[in-house]
Protein backbone atom coordinates (compact mmCIF):
# COMPACT_ATOMS: atom_id res chain seq x y z
CA UNK A 1 0.00 0.00 0.00
CA UNK A 2 2.96 2.33 0.43
CA UNK A 3 4.04 4.65 3.20
CA UNK A 4 1.78 7.12 4.95
CA UNK A 5 3.51 9.68 7.11
CA UNK A 6 2.22 12.86 8.69
CA UNK A 7 5.07 15.19 9.49
CA UNK A 8 4.50 18.38 11.41
CA UNK A 9 5.63 21.74 10.14
CA UNK A 10 8.92 23.01 11.46
CA UNK A 11 8.56 25.28 14.49
CA UNK A 12 8.57 28.98 13.70
CA UNK A 13 9.11 30.30 17.21
CA UNK A 14 12.53 30.51 18.83
CA UNK A 15 12.77 28.49 22.00
CA UNK A 16 16.43 28.77 22.75
CA UNK A 17 19.22 27.88 20.38
CA UNK A 18 19.11 24.09 20.78
CA UNK A 19 15.74 23.52 19.09
CA UNK A 20 16.44 25.52 15.92
CA UNK A 21 19.97 24.08 15.72
CA UNK A 22 18.58 20.56 15.99
CA UNK A 23 15.90 21.31 13.38
CA UNK A 24 18.54 22.70 11.04
CA UNK A 25 20.71 19.60 11.45
CA UNK A 26 17.72 17.33 10.75
CA UNK A 27 16.74 19.38 7.69
CA UNK A 28 20.28 19.26 6.32
CA UNK A 29 20.50 15.53 6.92
CA UNK A 30 17.20 14.99 5.09
CA UNK A 31 18.22 17.23 2.22
CA UNK A 32 21.47 15.31 1.78
CA UNK A 33 20.12 11.80 2.33
CA UNK A 34 16.91 12.04 0.35
CA UNK A 35 18.36 12.93 -3.09
CA UNK A 36 20.89 10.11 -2.65
CA UNK A 37 18.14 7.63 -1.86
CA UNK A 38 16.10 8.73 -4.85
CA UNK A 39 19.18 8.58 -7.08
CA UNK A 40 19.50 4.91 -6.10
CA UNK A 41 15.80 4.23 -6.75
CA UNK A 42 13.97 6.88 -8.80
CA UNK A 43 10.63 5.13 -8.24
CA UNK A 44 10.75 6.20 -4.58
CA UNK A 45 9.04 9.58 -4.45
CA UNK A 46 8.21 12.05 -1.71
CA UNK A 47 5.11 14.20 -2.12
CA UNK A 48 4.34 17.03 0.26
CA UNK A 49 0.64 17.49 0.98
CA UNK A 50 -0.59 20.83 2.30
CA UNK A 51 -2.53 19.08 5.04
CA UNK A 52 -3.31 15.39 4.46
CA UNK A 53 -6.48 15.54 6.61
CA UNK A 54 -8.00 18.36 4.55
CA UNK A 55 -10.83 17.08 2.40
CA UNK A 56 -9.67 19.11 -0.60
CA UNK A 57 -6.52 16.96 -0.72
CA UNK A 58 -8.29 13.65 -0.14
CA UNK A 59 -7.22 12.20 -3.56
CA UNK A 60 -3.62 11.99 -2.34
CA UNK A 61 -4.38 9.71 0.59
CA UNK A 62 -7.05 7.81 -1.34
CA UNK A 63 -4.65 7.03 -4.20
CA UNK A 64 -2.24 5.56 -1.71
CA UNK A 65 -4.86 3.61 0.25
CA UNK A 66 -6.25 2.13 -2.96
CA UNK A 67 -2.77 1.00 -3.99
CA UNK A 68 -2.75 3.01 -7.20
CA UNK A 69 0.81 4.29 -6.71
CA UNK A 70 1.99 0.73 -6.17
CA UNK A 71 0.16 -0.36 -9.32
CA UNK A 72 2.34 2.13 -11.23
CA UNK A 73 5.49 0.67 -9.72
CA UNK A 74 5.99 3.67 -7.44
CA UNK A 75 6.76 3.87 -3.73
CA UNK A 76 5.25 7.20 -2.68
CA UNK A 77 5.67 8.75 0.73
CA UNK A 78 3.13 11.43 1.63
CA UNK A 79 4.32 14.05 4.11
CA UNK A 80 1.98 16.63 5.59
CA UNK A 81 2.54 20.36 5.98
CA UNK A 82 -0.39 22.51 7.19
CA UNK A 83 0.31 25.39 4.79
CA UNK A 84 1.04 25.34 1.08
CA UNK A 85 3.86 27.85 1.45
CA UNK A 86 5.72 25.35 3.66
CA UNK A 87 5.07 22.48 1.26
CA UNK A 88 6.40 24.45 -1.71
CA UNK A 89 9.59 25.19 0.23
CA UNK A 90 10.24 21.45 0.57
CA UNK A 91 9.79 21.10 -3.20
CA UNK A 92 12.16 23.92 -4.06
CA UNK A 93 14.90 22.55 -1.81
CA UNK A 94 14.69 19.19 -3.57
CA UNK A 95 13.49 17.32 -0.50
CA UNK A 96 10.22 16.44 -2.26
CA UNK A 97 9.52 15.57 -5.87
CA UNK A 98 5.97 16.92 -5.86
CA UNK A 99 3.38 18.92 -3.92
CA UNK A 100 -0.32 18.38 -3.53
CA UNK A 101 -1.42 21.94 -2.90
CA UNK A 102 -3.10 24.95 -4.52
CA UNK A 103 -2.48 25.80 -8.14
CA UNK A 104 -2.04 29.50 -7.29
CA UNK A 105 1.44 28.72 -5.96
CA UNK A 106 2.63 27.90 -9.48
CA UNK A 107 1.80 31.45 -10.58
CA UNK A 108 3.16 33.07 -7.44
CA UNK A 109 6.43 31.15 -7.79
CA UNK A 110 6.83 32.11 -11.44
CA UNK A 111 6.59 35.74 -10.39
CA UNK A 112 9.53 34.98 -8.07
CA UNK A 113 11.57 33.35 -10.83
CA UNK A 114 10.76 29.72 -9.95
CA UNK A 115 9.24 27.30 -12.46
CA UNK A 116 6.75 24.69 -11.26
CA UNK A 117 3.88 23.14 -13.17
CA UNK A 118 0.55 21.54 -12.24
CA UNK A 119 -0.05 18.23 -14.02
CA UNK A 120 -3.29 17.00 -12.37
CA UNK A 121 -6.06 19.31 -11.17
CA UNK A 122 -8.32 17.88 -8.46
CA UNK A 123 -11.06 20.53 -8.35
CA UNK A 124 -12.31 23.85 -9.72
CA UNK A 125 -13.11 25.42 -6.34
CA UNK A 126 -10.97 26.34 -3.33
CA UNK A 127 -13.06 24.16 -1.01
CA UNK A 128 -12.60 26.81 1.69
CA UNK A 129 -15.10 28.62 3.88
CA UNK A 130 -14.71 31.92 5.72
CA UNK A 131 -15.97 31.17 9.21
CA UNK A 132 -16.86 33.75 11.82
CA UNK A 133 -16.96 32.98 15.53
CA UNK A 134 -20.46 32.86 17.02
CA UNK A 135 -19.09 35.16 19.73
CA UNK A 136 -19.43 37.96 17.19
CA UNK A 137 -22.89 39.50 16.77
CA UNK A 138 -25.19 38.41 13.96
CA UNK A 139 -24.73 41.84 12.38
CA UNK A 140 -21.36 40.56 11.12
CA UNK A 141 -22.76 39.20 7.88
CA UNK A 142 -20.27 40.10 5.15
CA UNK A 143 -16.52 40.23 4.65
CA UNK A 144 -16.71 44.01 4.96
CA UNK A 145 -18.03 43.59 8.51
CA UNK A 146 -14.70 41.99 9.45
CA UNK A 147 -12.99 45.36 9.39
CA UNK A 148 -10.93 45.78 12.57
CA UNK A 149 -10.98 42.05 13.36
CA UNK A 150 -8.30 39.37 13.41
CA UNK A 151 -8.61 36.83 10.60
CA UNK A 152 -6.99 33.41 10.66
CA UNK A 153 -5.13 31.89 7.70
CA UNK A 154 -2.98 28.78 7.49
CA UNK A 155 0.18 30.79 6.86
CA UNK A 156 1.42 34.06 5.45
CA UNK A 157 1.92 33.51 1.73
CA UNK A 158 -0.56 30.61 1.78
CA UNK A 159 -3.53 30.28 -0.53
CA UNK A 160 -5.87 31.22 2.31
CA UNK A 161 -3.95 34.47 2.72
CA UNK A 162 -4.19 35.19 -1.03
CA UNK A 163 -7.94 34.61 -0.98
CA UNK A 164 -8.48 36.59 2.21
CA UNK A 165 -6.60 39.59 0.82
CA UNK A 166 -8.61 39.44 -2.40
CA UNK A 167 -12.01 39.11 -0.73
CA UNK A 168 -11.28 41.99 1.64
CA UNK A 169 -9.94 44.15 -1.20
CA UNK A 170 -13.18 43.53 -3.09
CA UNK A 171 -14.93 45.19 -0.16
CA UNK A 172 -12.69 48.22 -0.45
CA UNK A 173 -10.56 47.25 2.56
CA UNK A 174 -6.78 47.40 2.69
CA UNK A 175 -4.41 45.21 4.70
CA UNK A 176 -4.31 47.96 7.34
CA UNK A 177 -8.03 47.53 8.02
CA UNK A 178 -7.70 44.11 9.63
CA UNK A 179 -5.12 41.74 11.11
CA UNK A 180 -4.23 38.50 9.36
CA UNK A 181 -2.84 35.86 11.70
CA UNK A 182 -1.24 32.54 10.65
CA UNK A 183 -2.76 29.82 12.82
CA UNK A 184 -2.31 26.66 10.77
CA UNK A 185 -5.20 24.40 9.86
CA UNK A 186 -7.52 21.79 11.27
CA UNK A 187 -7.20 21.56 15.07
CA UNK A 188 -4.81 24.49 15.46
CA UNK A 189 -7.31 26.64 13.55
CA UNK A 190 -10.16 25.44 15.76
CA UNK A 191 -8.13 26.13 18.88
CA UNK A 192 -7.37 29.67 17.71
CA UNK A 193 -11.06 30.34 17.06
CA UNK A 194 -12.16 28.89 20.38
CA UNK A 195 -9.56 30.80 22.37
CA UNK A 196 -10.41 34.12 20.73
CA UNK A 197 -7.01 34.56 19.07
CA UNK A 198 -8.95 35.01 15.83
CA UNK A 199 -12.46 36.32 15.25
CA UNK A 200 -12.89 34.68 11.87
CA UNK A 201 -10.82 32.76 9.37
CA UNK A 202 -10.61 30.60 6.29
CA UNK A 203 -10.46 26.83 6.57
CA UNK A 204 -11.58 23.62 4.89
CA UNK A 205 -13.67 20.59 5.69
CA UNK A 206 -13.89 18.55 7.76
CA UNK A 207 -13.02 21.13 10.43
CA UNK A 208 -15.29 23.80 8.93
CA UNK A 209 -18.38 21.58 9.14
CA UNK A 210 -17.40 20.45 12.63
CA UNK A 211 -17.13 24.00 13.98
CA UNK A 212 -20.46 24.96 12.45
CA UNK A 213 -22.18 21.85 13.79
CA UNK A 214 -20.81 22.52 17.28
CA UNK A 215 -22.25 26.04 17.20
CA UNK A 216 -18.78 27.58 17.49
CA UNK A 217 -18.81 29.28 14.09
CA UNK A 218 -21.07 30.19 11.18
CA UNK A 219 -20.26 30.42 7.49
CA UNK A 220 -19.74 33.98 6.30
CA UNK A 221 -18.64 33.15 2.76
CA UNK A 222 -18.60 29.74 1.09
CA UNK A 223 -16.06 28.71 -1.56
CA UNK A 224 -16.97 25.04 -1.48
CA UNK A 225 -19.29 25.02 -4.50
CA UNK A 226 -18.78 26.10 -8.10
CA UNK A 227 -21.75 28.49 -7.97
CA UNK A 228 -20.56 30.33 -4.86
CA UNK A 229 -16.97 30.36 -6.14
CA UNK A 230 -18.04 31.96 -9.44
CA UNK A 231 -20.05 34.56 -7.51
CA UNK A 232 -17.19 35.45 -5.17
CA UNK A 233 -14.18 35.12 -7.48
CA UNK A 234 -15.66 35.71 -10.93
CA UNK A 235 -15.02 32.25 -12.35
CA UNK A 236 -13.82 28.72 -11.57
CA UNK A 237 -10.80 28.64 -9.29
CA UNK A 238 -8.68 25.53 -9.90
CA UNK A 239 -7.16 24.89 -6.52
CA UNK A 240 -6.06 21.48 -5.24
CA UNK A 241 -3.65 19.88 -7.68
CA UNK A 242 -0.38 18.02 -8.06
CA UNK A 243 2.47 20.28 -9.09
CA UNK A 244 6.13 19.52 -9.78
CA UNK A 245 9.28 21.46 -10.50
CA UNK A 246 9.46 21.99 -14.26
CA UNK A 247 13.08 20.86 -14.36
CA UNK A 248 12.24 17.58 -12.62
CA UNK A 249 9.20 17.13 -14.85
CA UNK A 250 11.28 17.47 -18.00
CA UNK A 251 13.86 15.01 -16.67
CA UNK A 252 11.32 12.39 -15.51
CA UNK A 253 8.32 12.42 -17.85
CA UNK A 254 7.75 8.69 -17.36
CA UNK A 255 7.41 9.11 -13.59
CA UNK A 256 5.11 12.09 -14.06
CA UNK A 257 2.93 9.96 -16.33
CA UNK A 258 2.71 7.27 -13.67
CA UNK A 259 1.71 9.81 -11.02
CA UNK A 260 -0.89 11.33 -13.34
CA UNK A 261 -2.34 7.89 -14.07
CA UNK A 262 -2.61 7.05 -10.35
CA UNK A 263 -4.38 10.31 -9.57
CA UNK A 264 -6.76 10.21 -12.53
CA UNK A 265 -7.71 6.65 -11.56
CA UNK A 266 -8.43 8.00 -8.09
CA UNK A 267 -10.62 10.81 -9.39
CA UNK A 268 -12.56 8.32 -11.51
CA UNK A 269 -12.98 6.11 -8.46
CA UNK A 270 -14.40 9.05 -6.54
CA UNK A 271 -17.00 9.68 -9.24
CA UNK A 272 -17.98 6.02 -9.34
CA UNK A 273 -18.43 5.51 -5.57
CA UNK A 274 -20.44 7.18 -2.84
CA UNK A 275 -19.09 9.20 0.04
CA UNK A 276 -19.54 6.42 2.57
CA UNK A 277 -17.43 4.01 0.54
CA UNK A 278 -14.68 6.60 0.01
CA UNK A 279 -14.67 7.62 3.67
CA UNK A 280 -14.18 3.98 4.66
CA UNK A 281 -10.76 4.09 2.97
CA UNK A 282 -9.61 7.12 4.95
CA UNK A 283 -7.50 6.79 8.10
CA UNK A 284 -9.75 6.69 11.21
CA UNK A 285 -8.16 9.85 12.61
CA UNK A 286 -9.44 11.82 9.63
CA UNK A 287 -13.03 11.08 10.65
CA UNK A 288 -12.35 11.38 14.37
CA UNK A 289 -15.41 11.67 16.62
CA UNK A 290 -17.99 12.51 13.95
CA UNK A 291 -17.79 9.98 11.09
CA UNK A 292 -21.34 10.78 9.95
CA UNK A 293 -20.45 14.47 9.63
CA UNK A 294 -17.34 13.58 7.62
CA UNK A 295 -19.43 11.51 5.20
CA UNK A 296 -21.99 14.31 4.87
CA UNK A 297 -19.31 16.91 4.10
CA UNK A 298 -17.63 14.56 1.63
CA UNK A 299 -20.92 13.88 -0.16
CA UNK A 300 -21.37 17.63 -0.62
CA UNK A 301 -17.79 18.00 -1.89
CA UNK A 302 -17.72 15.10 -4.37
CA UNK A 303 -19.36 17.00 -7.28
CA UNK A 304 -16.59 19.62 -7.14
CA UNK A 305 -13.82 17.10 -7.85
CA UNK A 306 -12.66 16.71 -11.42
CA UNK A 307 -13.35 13.49 -13.28
CA UNK A 308 -10.36 13.77 -15.61
CA UNK A 309 -7.75 15.98 -13.87
CA UNK A 310 -7.65 18.55 -16.69
CA UNK A 311 -7.12 22.26 -16.14
CA UNK A 312 -10.23 24.25 -17.18
CA UNK A 313 -9.44 26.85 -19.87
CA UNK A 314 -10.93 29.73 -17.89
CA UNK A 315 -9.36 28.71 -14.57
CA UNK A 316 -5.79 30.10 -14.75
CA UNK A 317 -6.87 33.65 -15.77
CA UNK A 318 -9.22 33.76 -12.76
CA UNK A 319 -6.46 32.69 -10.40
CA UNK A 320 -4.01 35.22 -11.89
CA UNK A 321 -6.56 38.02 -11.48
CA UNK A 322 -7.19 37.09 -7.84
CA UNK A 323 -3.46 36.97 -7.08
CA UNK A 324 -2.78 40.31 -8.76
CA UNK A 325 -5.60 41.96 -6.83
CA UNK A 326 -4.57 40.44 -3.51
CA UNK A 327 -0.89 41.37 -3.57
CA UNK A 328 -0.14 45.02 -4.29
CA UNK A 329 3.59 44.50 -3.87
CA UNK A 330 3.77 41.80 -6.57
CA UNK A 331 1.03 43.17 -8.84
CA UNK A 332 3.37 44.45 -11.53
CA UNK A 333 5.09 41.05 -11.79
CA UNK A 334 1.79 39.17 -11.84
CA UNK A 335 0.23 41.15 -14.68
CA UNK A 336 0.84 40.27 -18.33
CA UNK A 337 3.21 40.05 -20.09
CA UNK A 338 5.30 39.04 -17.08
CA UNK A 339 3.43 35.81 -16.34
CA UNK A 340 3.13 33.02 -18.90
CA UNK A 341 0.20 30.92 -17.67
CA UNK A 342 0.98 28.18 -20.18
CA UNK A 343 4.12 27.40 -18.17
CA UNK A 344 2.19 26.95 -14.91
CA UNK A 345 0.27 23.83 -15.93
CA UNK A 346 0.01 21.14 -18.58
CA UNK A 347 -2.78 18.75 -19.58
CA UNK A 348 -0.29 16.57 -21.44
CA UNK A 349 -0.04 13.86 -18.82
CA UNK A 350 -3.74 13.53 -17.98
CA UNK A 351 -4.50 13.46 -21.71
CA UNK A 352 -2.08 10.57 -22.07
CA UNK A 353 -4.01 8.78 -19.36
CA UNK A 354 -7.25 9.30 -21.29
CA UNK A 355 -5.62 7.86 -24.41
CA UNK A 356 -4.48 4.78 -22.46
CA UNK A 357 -8.02 4.07 -21.32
Amino acid sequence: MGVFTCRRARPRGVRGWITPLFATCVALTQAIATPHAHAQDPTRLTIMVSGTAKMIYLPATLAQRLGYFRDEGLEVELLSQPAGVDAESELLTGFAQGVVGFYDHTIDLQAKGKEVRAIVVFSQVPGEAELVSTRLPATVGTMRDLRGHTLGVTGLGSSTSFLTRYLMAQQGLSAADYTMLPVGAEHSFAKALRSGRIDAGMTTDPIASRLVRNGEARVLLDLRTLESTRAALGGPYPAACLYLQSEWLEAHPELATKLAHAFVRTLRYMHAHDAEDIAAHMPPEFRRDHPELYVKALAAALPTFSADGRMPDDGPPTVLRVLAASNANARSKLLDPHIDLSRTYTNKFVDQVRERR
